[in-house]
Parts: structure tokens; sequence; C-alpha cells
């Protein structure tokens, strides 16, 4: 098992260690619904130095993200350096190799990708990279931290006194170097907050600093309830080779003004696009009893018309709600098969839960 500069830091903390995509990582500290709630009242702290930081430099750069990946990172350009693009990396087919965020760099450009996607990643990234003048550097030497929650910026101000000002003006989806630590006004909980690479030698230092400040520690658990209320994709779930954006909610970060651009999966997704079969993605709240789980099938008017992609027990809105890949002409309530049950459930917009708010009315 791989493991991250914070290791000791999650033993010391009490965090409970399991194997996550090869990888040695806190699934909680104790309560995984205390440190839910934690994040969406105040603050908290996640170890995400897993997650695949790799620099691109080289005169080609920009040429080489253009046909790379489904966004358009000449959007970076009028933003200067900092500037954070959500994109789609897509194979031929225009199914979802994985979601990823570049970031435009004073020496070319940044990405930050999944850590369960590693390999397959970096090895169609560099087959790509082949084509094109391009430098491709893994960054293993950096750690990263994401400080999420209302209070993030706050706290992490207090501990960084030096950089309080430039995170106060800090936009959504940019960030700020500093001394060699990369502020990143990004995260993965709907919450305000910051994602924090920096050198991981100074790994210990950071987290006892954010400790002794208020900043508790938060694990995967957690993180995953927290996504799936903001209707955040998971990979291996919402998406994957054989799903295209059009049926998992990414067709936003697929990029399509420049018709000149030829990036990888364009036909195929364009065809995709006006398929009669096409799914699409969407929220679901449980009306009847059980819990809502990957793998369930959703049913209307006695036929199979969907699937779960992830389900759970909201903490924050006290239903079990999913995410859910359906037929684009289902709308309304539908039923769901839960251990040999057809239960109740409603079709309702994503995100269930963004910034501390909810986006969910109960029926009466």
């Amino acid at each position: 098992m791989n493991y991250t500069p914070f290791y000791q830091n999650h033993l010391a903390s009490g965090g409970k260690i399991v194997d996550f995509g090869g990888w040695a990582l806190p699934v909680n500290y104790g309560s995984q619904i205390k440190e839910h709630e934690q994040v969406r009242t105040s603050v908290g702290m996640f170890d995400v130095s897993h997650m695949v930081i790799t620099d691109v430099h080289g005169v080609e750069a920009k040429s080489f993200l253009r046909h790379l990946i489904s966004n358009d990172v000449t959007k970076l350009d009028k933003h200067g350096h900092g500037k954070a693009l959500y994109s789609a990396l897509l194979n031929q087919e225009a199914g979802v190799i994985d979601d990823l965020i570049v970031y435009l760099m004073p020496f070319g450009y940044r990405i930050v990708s999944n850590a369960a996607t590693e390999s397959k990643d970096l090895s169609w990234i560099k087959q790509v990279a082949s084509n094109f003048k391009v430098e491709l550097f893994a960054r293993r030497d950096l750690a990263m931290l994401a400080v999420q929650g209302p209070l993030a910026i706050q706290k992490v101000s207090e501990a960084h006194p030096h950089v309080a000002q430039q995170l106060a003006e800090l936009k959504p989806f940019s960030a700020v170097d500093v001394n060699g630590y990369f502020y990143a006004r990004t995260g993965y909980t709907g919450e305000n907050g910051l994602e924090i690479m920096f050198p991981k030698e100074d790994a210990n230092t950071l987290w006892l600093t954010l400790l002794d400040h208020g900043v508790p520690p938060c694990g995967l658990g957690a993180r995953d309830t927290l996504r799936l209320e903001a209707g955040m994709n998971l990979y291996g779930h919402e998406m994957d080779e054989s799903v295209t954006p059009v049926s998992c909610g990414m067709d936003w970060v697929v990029d399509l003004t420049d018709e000149t651009r030829e990036f990888i999966g364009k036909r195929s997704y364009q065809l995709a696009r006006i398929s009669p079969d096409n799914q699409v993605q969407v929220g679901l709240i449980l009306r009847g009893k059980g819990i809502l789980r990957d793998g369930q099938i959703i049913q209307k008017d006695g036929i199979d018309v969907g699937v779960i992609t992830s389900g759970t027990f909201s903490p924050s809105l006290k239903v079990s709600i999913a995410m859910a890949r359906i037929n684009k002409d289902v709308t309304g309530d539908v039923l769901v098969a839960i251990r040999d049950k057809l239960e109740p459930a409603s079709i309702v917009k994503l995100p269930f839960v963004r910034n501390g708010k909810s986006n969910y009315i109960a029926k009466a």
C-alpha cells in the first residue's frame, strides 16, 4: 500500500485506515456523521495527497491540452495564472477515462487527476503527449490537503496570515502560489474551501497548525456523503469508459465553441448527443423504506428505466438520496428495487445541498 505524508498524523488522530485504490487513507476518525456536519456548518480537512499532480511544460502545451481534453484551455488565457478548468478526459468513443482539473501556470499547465485511475490516465496522457513538444512531470514531491466548509478560508488565513489578503480575494476555481504553497479555491464537498498543494516535507507542520486553529480531520466516509449531496460524480459510479458526458451530467465540460478544435472523442460525443437512446443523470429522493444504493434498478410503469449510480442516507437532509442514470423521457415518481421490494422515489434536480443550503423540498 502507498502511504501519504500525513499517514502518521492519521494514526495519531485516531483515523480508521482502509485501502483506497492502493493508498492507506482514513475512512473516519470516529464519527462519519459528525465529520460531515462539521464541514457543512464550520470546517474540516481531508488528506487528498493520493491525487495525481502532473505538470505540463513545453511550447506545444496548449495545443496538447486542446486535443487531449473535452474542455478548452484557451478559456484560461483571459484570467491569467492560477485559473482552473474542470474537464473530462475522453477516449475515442467519448467514454470518460477520468475527470480532472487543469490550472494555468507560469511554466505551462498543472493537471490534477484521480488516484484510482492513475495508471491508465498517465498511460493515455503520455501516449497522446508523444505527438506534441511537451514534457510531463509527476509531482509526487507535493502533498495535498483539502480544507472545506464555511469557515475554511478564515481558518487557513489564521494559520497562514501572510496570505490572508490573497485568500480573501481568491475567486472560485482560481489559485494563488505563495512561497511554494499553491492555494486553490476548489473542492469536492459542495462547500467553500481550499485545496492546498505544498512540499510533502511540510505535511506534519501544516496538519498540526490547522489542528491548533480548530480544523478537525475528516475521512473518506464524510467526503463521499458530502460529494453525493453536492451532486458530484465519482469515477466508477457516475462515470467510466462506457459512459459519455451526455449520460453523466458532464455536458457542460465539453466545449464545442471552436468548430476547428479536434479533441479526442469529439465526433463520438456529437453522435451521442443526438442519439435517441440517451440516458441522463438525475437525483432521487426515497419516499419509501430502506436505503438507496448503487446498482439498484429503477422502474416506471413496470419497465426498467435506469439504475442508481451512487446512493446513501443524507446526513443533511435526513432522507435517503441517490444519483441515477435514467431514460431521458422519465420524470416524476419512480419505483426502486430495494431488497426484492419496489419502493417509491421522486426524481429531483441536482444538487441536493450546496453551500450549506438544501435544494430539496419535502412533499406534504
